[in-house]
């Protein structure tokens, strides 16, 4: 026989999950959880129906460059060739303020120290050099031609974005 959550009585149970007995007190305390559960439930859902495409890009944004960085912690630095310490960023070749098409590239991201990347504001001459390196003459002649396009996001693209490079993450983890 279960106890029931509230009074702690035992009870003999109607329904196979039931988790309160049927006492006035209990059932006002079953009602009273089954309102948070469902308001939690609710504001979630609002949260998300409100969350604005920047809030989104910024957390798209940090999803992405988690990933960059597990995707390439053994790697070199992509402009000075150093080994990555453990705090290294996720160094952009074209820069994600002004080429949103190539934001969420992955060609167009790389572990970089953080010397190079804020210090030597992202160090683009030796940057060019190791991304030739790393992808190709040809894809990178690509990337330059993609980073001129126009892009406005929208909220469903970049929900998916943020799915996309939270489950790429959790593969490279595995």
């Amino acid at each position: 026989m279960p106890r029931c959550k509230n009074c702690k009585e035992k009870f003999k149970a109607k329904h196979f999950n039931q988790k309160y007995c049927f006492k006035p007190e209990c059932v006002k305390a079953w009602v009273e959880t089954a309102k948070v559960k469902n308001w939690k439930k609710e504001k979630k859902q609002l949260k998300e129906e409100l969350e604005t495409v920047q809030s989104l890009m910024k957390k798209a944004q940090k999803y992405f460059n988690t990933y960059i960085r597990e995707r390439d912690k053994k790697k070199p630095c992509v402009s000075c060739g150093q080994p990555l310490g453990s705090k290294f960023d996720a160094g952009h070749y074209f820069s994600s303020g002004t080429h949103k098409a190539v934001t969420f590239d992955e060609r167009n991201v790389h572990g970089q120290c953080v010397y190079c990347n804020q210090h030597l504001h992202a160090n683009l001459l030796n940057y060019q050099i190791g991304i030739q390196e790393r992808i190709g003459a040809d894809e990178l002649i690509e990337l330059h031609a993609k980073a001129h396009e126009t892009i406005k996001y929208s909220r469903e693209e970049l929900r998916d974005i943020i799915e996309e490079y939270k489950q790429k993450t959790k593969a490279l983890k595995e």
